[in-house]
């Protein structure tokens, strides 16, 4: 009734107004069309904002006005080569008038929208225009609308526009996507009405008590904008809304804002979440407990799990991350061939030692990022810009000393780190591979480890110590075992010259690992960066030469080479890292001067992902193929190669009427680790394939693609494209 009496409000405010001009601005409200830039590039995505300047005790509505009004609309008048993306709503203010809830927003804001310039695109200047329509009320409502015109260049460089400063102001007010939150939804009881109760059980969002619940518009219910707050224990609090349905099934997702108030930053705080309350009695026994947390599980899951971990860390040592200290392993095993039993059996025991080590220190570092409240995944490390530039500095040095530029000599004696493991292997070398080992097999994923990971990262911390040890276990069992049976080893190859040989080749593959973090690091240094981290290594080599020819391979110049490698190390880091790169206060590649770039392309168009845009995407009948990858992750890599970026892909998604998102994991966002989560995968490769029906679960794909198998799945979601009453499957994630 409350709904029906907004509408009435609204009809009324257009009759008494009338209707108004398309080629002219009405209304109270002012509106400006925002460019975050000047000039782009092709191949980009700039930042446009329509920005609506309202008189006071006036408000306009959010994507979801609530029991009256209706949302800002914008229809884009855009030249070919540059197309529009969704927009990005700020968290609204709740408004009670007359018993009426809506989502509004008050005294100006700003709708964000990136706007997607094409790589073909011609350079010059292009107009860009927007018809905005709206509805603004006080205690009557307008409908307001504006023709917006602006200019934008397109070159080979880019400028930022004044314009970008007040953007940004608002993408502050977006819902955050970098919090993990502890939420359960529930039904409260049963109901043969059409309303129904709904219990949600959420926890603070970073210190700031949760208030409400906004929900997002839907076609077949509503969730009333009313709320009550049953009670509010510790950090947590649990509300009630009411839905309304006009179908026949209640829904499974509830998609919204969790919301807080927030009187630092002066306006509301919000979280998107994906509530899935199910239809049972045992969902709202949880959310009216407002208990949240671990997965359960029986101590016949828990068996498997760990079976599942040490078969996945048996497969890591196959993996391509982990061949380049495999291959001087195996040195390591020739030539300790002609060693007593006791020792081979030690030197296994301390690489094993490495490798439990390293792991319980990942596990260590999951724990306390999930005691702060963030999301962990494997491989997060590698997201990490300090962590990449050690490990290239590691691994290019471990490369150098394979190719016999230098040598490591510690107190005196030869103990060698884990390069040196090929020829005569020590105990704090063996120990050195081990850590190696383990730094060098998180970008991978194996089959079996996903799984296993997925279900630790969402127990409790004894459990997700105890999966990381078993799979520590399984990465270094081969090698333990060869240890402990050493009459295996005389099917090796004898100790000889050949082994010098070998270990030089060795040293490619490490490079080759080397390249790859520099690679990486492009992501948070950008192309300029990356030109100053490797001249550092440059000069790291020229040292490493100095000091192998002429202080461990001479006497008569020691002294005055060692005093050259020190200048050259100390002003080389100083003037690269520290002076021109200030390598410590990262920039991310992916955005500078206001622009937003997007994932290279190949043969499929990929689009960029959000919850969203797949939604819109199925909305329209399409099926969807949505690959989670990041560019420190090699088995992502491979993938793309073999099975996605094909011809024959590319054609069986226009035969499916499919199109395909791409969702880049490789800064570890918190909004992704959560969907993660959800499909039981600590981190990626996850592919999706979506049927266009809504009401369908996604098919999960292996971690191992093939194309054949892509092909399969791509055809079995366009089947499962009719929606059936089918009972979906009970999940929830945060965004």
């Amino acid at each position: 009734m409350k709904i029906c009496v907004g509408k009435c409000l609204i009809a009324l405010g257009l009759f008494l107004v009338g209707t108004s001009s398309a080629s002219a601005a009405t209304g109270k409200t002012e509106a400006d069309l925002l460019l975050g830039a000047v000039k782009a590039r092709p191949g980009s995505t700039i930042l446009a904002g329509i920005h609506l300047d309202m008189p006071k005790g006036w408000h306009t509505y959010w994507r979801n006005a609530g029991d009256s009004g209706e949302a800002t609309q914008i229809d884009w008048d855009l030249p070919q080569g540059i197309t529009p993306g969704n927009i990005r709503w700020p968290v609204p203010d709740k408004y009670n008038q007359a018993g009426l809830y809506t989502y509004v927003y008050h005294d100006e804001v700003v709708l964000v929208v990136p706007l997607r310039v094409s790589p073909e695109i011609s350079a010059g200047e292009y107009s860009i225009k927007a018809s905005v329509g709206w509805l603004e009320c006080a205690e009557v409502c307008l409908p307001g609308s504006a023709e917006l015109t602006g200019r934008l260049k397109i070159g080979e460089t880019a400028e930022s526009a004044d314009d970008l400063g007040l953007i940004r102001d608002f993408q502050k007010r977006m819902p955050k996507q970098d919090v993990a939150l502890n939420v359960d939804a529930g039904w409260q009881s049963t109901t043969n009405s059409a309303v129904r109760a709904l219990v949600i059980s959420a926890e603070n969002i970073e210190g700031r008590r949760v208030t409400d619940f906004f929900p997002y518009g839907a076609k077949d219910y509503v969730v009333q904008p009313a709320t009550d707050v049953i009670s509010k224990k510790g950090d947590r609090v649990r509300l009630k809304k009411r839905v309304e349905k006009f179908g026949d099934e209640w829904p499974s997702e509830i998609e919204g804002l969790l919301v807080a108030s927030s009187e630092k930053e002066g306006y509301p705080v919000g979280v998107e979440v994906t509530l899935s309350p199910g239809s049972s009695e045992k969902e709202a026994e949880v959310a009216q407990a407002g208990e949240g947390g671990a997965a359960g599980f029986t101590a016949g899951k828990l068996l498997k799990m760990i079976a599942f971990a040490l078969i996945g860390g048996v497969i890591l040592n196959v993996m391509p991350c982990v061949l380049p200290v495999i291959s001087l392993k195996i040195l390591g095993f020739v030539n300790q061939s002609q060693d007593e039993p006791k020792r081979v059996r030690k030197m296994g025991l301390i690489y094993t030692m490495g490798v439990l080590a390293s792991f319980l220190a990942l596990a260590s570092v999951v724990i306390g990022v999930q005691q702060a409240g963030k999301s962990a995944g494997w491989g997060m490390q590698l997201a990490n810009p300090y962590f990449l530039m050690i490990m290239t500095v590691v691994v290019t040095l471990v490369a150098l000393n394979l190719f016999g530029v230098f040598e490591i000599y510690l107190t005196g004696n030869a103990m060698q780190a884990a390069s040196q493991a090929s020829s005569r292997e020590g105990a704090s070398g063996a120990f050195f591979s081990g850590v190696l080992a383990t730094a060098l097999a998180t970008p991978c994923t194996a089959p079996f480890l996903a799984v296993a990971l997925g279900f630790a990262f969402l127990q409790p911390p004894w459990i997700i110590v105890l999966i990381f040890l078993v799979v520590g276990l399984g990465l270094a069992a081969p090698y333990l075992l060869l240890s402990w049976k050493p009459g295996w080893l005389r099917f090796l190859p004898k100790p000889g010259p050949w082994m010098e040989r070998f270990k030089i080749i060795m040293g490619f593959p490490m490079l080759a690992t080397a390249i790859w973090l520099f690679y990486l690091l492009a992501n948070h240094y950008g192309r300029a960066g990356v030109l100053w981290i490797g001249l550092f290594l440059v000069i790291l080599g020229l040292v490493a030469w100095i000091w192998g020819t002429f202080v461990q391979g001479g006497a008569r110049y020691r002294r005055l080479a060692v005093g050259i490698c020190a200048v050259l190390l100390i002003s080389g880091y100083w003037y690269t890292l520290e002076g021109r790169l200030q390598w410590r206060s990262t920039v991310a590649a992916s955005q500078e001067d206001g622009m937003e770039t997007s994932r290279k392309t190949g043969l499929i168009d990929w689009r960029e992902w959000s919850p969203e845009a797949v939604k819109e995407a199925r909305q329209e009948g399409h099926v969807v193929l949505v690959d989670f990858t990041a560019d420190w992750c090699l088995t992502c890599q491979v993938n793309e190669e073999t099975s996605l970026e094909i011809p024959s892909t590319q054609k069986k998604l226009e035969e499916v009427n499919g199109v395909a998102f791409k969702a880049d994991y490789t800064s570890v966002p918190e909004r992704m680790t959560k969907v993660l989560q959800r499909y039981d995968r600590a981190g990626v490769p996850l592919v999706l394939v979506y049927p266009s029906a809504l009401n369908r679960e996604p098919i999960v794909l292996p971690q191992i693609l093939r194309p054949k198998l892509v092909h399969r799945k791509l055809e079995q979601a366009a089947e499962m494209g009719n929606p059936s009453d089918q009972k979906s499957k009970t999940t929830l994630t945060s965004k």
